[in-house]
């Protein structure tokens, strides 16, 4: 809709019948000013015209004195809209006029060359740059043609700007690059090209300085292109203290190809703390993104990764109990711990689940001891209590403990006091001493205590089956495979 009726004429019996009528128009009636005369969204005739292609209308608007640079309210030229629309000799004729190849030509500072880029036209980008169109345009966000012509796999004006001279390595105001946004991407010959051209896969594409085009490829699961920048690509990233590993990339994306792939190069299963993404280990990450298939945590284990009790601390945070016996079938330590008290103060938090997890951590040859502390023994629930006393000789307790252990009773339930008070049996005594006896390897599989020269009765009362079963919790299935194969 035009902003007054006036102004209509023109277009209406220019633009859409023919440019003959447009100088009849400009000839009859020269008081009204038609040439600037605009519609409600700012175009003139000259941008529509130009829109359109009707170069011969675009020559007699220009010849009449039309401004080839006018804009609209969206602050859009004739030049940007002929380019826009591939009408070549438009653009021609708006050039000879004086129309301005350089500057804004558009919204947020995009111009012909960002669109002609944009759309692959690689007859107007020449054009273009032949008649002094600069390839470091930037618009609003820093971004350069060349950069578009990387971000939408446009290979052929990517090789046009490049041979003109334009800079591969250009940064966005985010600091991304042209290699990093083909990464990101996935446009596998724009990246090789940018590399085969000079581009610095090492240049940081972001503020804080620890994202690299391996990482987006990484992340996005363009094994291709990974391929192409793990040679290229300085290892200082893998373990350097205020850096990432690629690998959270990998297994941030859930992409266990490129997982694998960087593994198999030689980054590390277990790289650095990593604070972007706030965990301290990719094992940390892994388990919470994929606790289901197990696909990335086997990945990790069968390059080596390391378990520790942080992440038997984290499973039980998270509540991924599955992961956690998981882990703990897989050789997680249960010895030695640096993170004791961590530990704990999740342990307390996940009691009211104990059945999930506390029979496996204590089957597996977890002292007991270890879990008798104030904080455990203050708010665990009685159940969660005597089951964890199940796996001591309660009668032999250290001082401290037997002192906090009576504290507690003596506002609990009957069932601690009369376990507390009660003498274990000899057979219990019995299994204590065995299972001390046994390495904790042997004990974080029931495989060994299986292969036992003993009765079967025997074997399941070391895998405390008496107590699993009074407890409702279901017994391992290795003593029913036990089980099975005894009695074939």
């Amino acid at each position: 809709m035009f902003a007054d009726v006036n102004s209509c004429r023109l277009h209406q019996h220019g633009v859409s019948t023919g440019f003959l009528h447009v100088n009849v128009v400009l000839e009859r009636d020269s008081s009204e000013n038609y040439l600037e005369a605009k519609t409600f969204e700012g175009s003139c005739a000259l941008h529509l015209a130009a829109s359109q292609g009707h170069w011969k209308i675009v020559q007699v608007l220009l010849e009449a004195g039309a401004d080839p640079n006018a804009t609209t309210l969206e602050e859009t030229t004739p030049l940007f809209l002929a380019v826009e629309n591939g009408q070549i000799d438009t653009l021609k004729l708006l050039l000879r006029h004086g129309a301005n190849v350089n500057g804004s030509h558009s919204m947020c500072g995009w111009n012909s060359l960002h669109q002609a880029s944009f759309q692959g036209n690689a007859e107007i980008i020449k054009l273009l740059l032949k008649k002094g169109a600069s390839q470091e345009c930037q618009d609003d966000f820093g971004i350069t043609p060349l950069f578009v012509a990387a971000q939408y796999g446009k290979l052929e004006s990517l090789s046009i700007l490049i041979s003109s001279g334009a800079n591969v390595n250009c940064q966005a105001l985010d600091k991304a690059t042209p290699l990093f946004i083909a990464a990101q991407e996935g446009h596998t010959t724009c990246v090789e090209l940018l590399l085969s051209s000079g581009a610095d896969p090492d240049l940081y594409c972001n503020e804080d300085n620890w994202q690299l085009p391996i990482h987006a490829a990484a992340q996005m699961g363009h094994t291709k292109i990974l391929d192409l920048l793990i040679p290229l690509t300085n290892r200082a990233c893998d373990t350097g203290p205020d850096k990432v590993s690629p690998v959270y990339s990998a297994v941030f994306g859930g992409h266990e190809e490129c997982l694998e792939l960087l593994l198999r190069s030689g980054y590390s299963p277990d790289a650095q703390m990593c604070l972007v993404f706030g965990f301290s280990s990719p094992m940390c990450m892994a388990f919470q993104k994929d606790c289901e298939s197990f696909g990335i945590v086997n990945i990790l284990l069968q390059y080596g990764a390391q378990l520790n009790e942080l992440h038997l601390a984290y499973c039980l945070k998270y509540e991924k109990f599955s992961v956690f016996r998981y882990f703990l079938k897989k050789g997680c330590p249960v010895t030695s711990w640096s993170h004791i008290s961590e530990f704990i103060n999740y342990a307390v938090k996940a009691q009211t689940k104990y059945k999930e997890w506390l029979p496996h951590l204590l089957l597996a040859g977890f002292d007991p001891l270890t879990l008798l502390c104030s904080s455990w023994i203050d708010s665990v629930s009685d159940d969660t209590l005597i089951f964890t006393l199940e796996f001591t000789n309660w009668r032999r307790l250290p001082s401290p403990v037997e002192q906090m252990l009576c504290a507690r009773a003596s506002h609990s339930s009957g069932l601690l006091q009369q376990r507390i008070v009660s003498v274990p049996s000899l057979t219990h005594l019995c299994r204590l001493e065995i299972r001390s006896g046994l390495k904790p390897e042997d004990l974080q599989s029931d495989s060994c205590i299986c292969q036992l020269p003993l009765p079967r009765s025997l074997r399941n009362y070391l895998l405390y089956s008496d107590v699993l079963r009074m407890n409702e919790i279901p017994e391992f299935t290795a003593v029913q495979d036990g089980e099975n194969s005894e009695t074939a």
